[in-house]
């Protein structure tokens, strides 16, 4: 593991277990994830069948953080520690679209993490990607647009003082949704960028000594977003563009990180715990029931996306320092 990634490490572990643990700088792989959390125990029989489909490369910092997939089975992935965005074959080619310049004290100003990393990610239909870059620096960090064939430009800048993380799209107003976990905040800025907007700053999404709120998704008149420090799922009502009180639709999901939607409604959320190497089912109830772990390969993950009923699983490998990857799961037909 590079030394500057050491930080994470320790961090998510604390996160996870509520103890710092030092990690010599000398190490090459951080201490095991803890055992997972009272009510998530993996069923005697696998749920659903996996893969592992592509294994990215850790020294050159190939850490998957987002995803969003193509109608093709393309998957669009940011490389956190890379800097980049690649687009990942369904035959398993990798091909790097877009790297980021490092900020010029290499990223050490960056809040929490102390690097660079790009983070969200959604896809248009017209393939034009839009991603989020967290650089420590006001003059890159920000969302930006990637057209095919093209050349990344920041089209709204962010706070270099936060951590811009999660990214959505809401197709009827044409705005993006973002988190800031370091900030504690959602935010908003229109489809052609400019200005930024704080949304909520609903102390649900607030940091509790590593990273408040993180994923998140647009879902009919609503914004879902989890808060990894407080392992909550939360849902925030949209009236009339503004938001409404904050839902906790469930508690307990140590980690919780990035999720997607299984299925039209609102009523199943698929969600990664990055520390407990977890992928778990979460019902409308706010029930969770354990789909992968890392019995399947998984390694710190990271997000998920859905294209029928395949699963995509990203793993970035932040603490465990082996084998960032990319899994396919085939979820049951309901």
């Amino acid at each position: 593991m590079r030394p500057r990634m050491m930080t994470i490490a320790v961090a998510l572990a604390a996160a996870v277990t509520g103890v710092v643990t030092v990690v010599p700088s000398s190490a090459t792989k951080a201490a095991t994830a803890p055992a997972l959390p009272a009510g998530l125990a993996r069923p005697s029989a696998p749920p659903v069948p996996s893969r592992i489909a592509v294994h990215f490369d850790l020294a050159k910092g190939q850490m998957p953080e987002n995803i969003a997939v193509g109608p093709d089975g393309t998957a669009y992935v940011t490389f956190a520690a890379a800097r980049q965005v690649a687009a990942v074959t369904p035959s398993g080619g990798t091909r790097i679209l877009a790297t980021l310049p490092a900020p010029a004290d290499g990223g050490v100003n960056t809040p929490v993490l102390k690097f660079a990393l790009t983070t969200g990610i959604v896809r248009m239909t017209d393939g034009t990607l839009y991603f989020l870059y967290a650089s420590g620096d006001a003059a890159s960090t920000g969302l930006y647009r990637l057209r095919p064939g093209g050349v990344p430009q920041r089209i709204a800048a962010l706070p270099a003082g936060g951590l811009p993380n999660g990214l959505a799209f809401d197709a009827v107003a044409k705005r993006f949704y973002l988190t800031d976990s370091v900030l504690g905040t959602i935010s908003t800025v229109a489809l052609g960028g400019g200005r930024v907007e704080v949304w909520s700053s609903a102390p649900e999404l607030a940091a509790a000594g590593f990273l408040g709120a993180n994923g998140i998704k647009v879902r009919a008149d609503a914004v879902w977003a989890t808060n990894l420090d407080q392992g909550t799922l939360l849902r925030i009502p949209s009236r009339h563009g503004r938001p409404g009180g904050v839902q906790v639709v469930a508690t307990g999901l140590v980690g919780i990180d990035d999720f997607a939607f299984a299925g039209a409604g609102d009523q199943r959320v698929i969600a990664t715990l990055n520390g407990p190497n977890t992928v778990v089912s979460i019902d409308a109830a706010g029930r969770a029931r354990t789909l992968l772990t890392a019995g399947d390969g998984l390694q710190n993950p990271t997000s998920v996306a859905l294209r029928g009923r395949t699963l995509y699983v990203l793993s970035a490998a932040y603490t465990t320092g082996v084998d960032p990857n990319l899994a396919l799961a085939t979820l049951p037909r309901r």
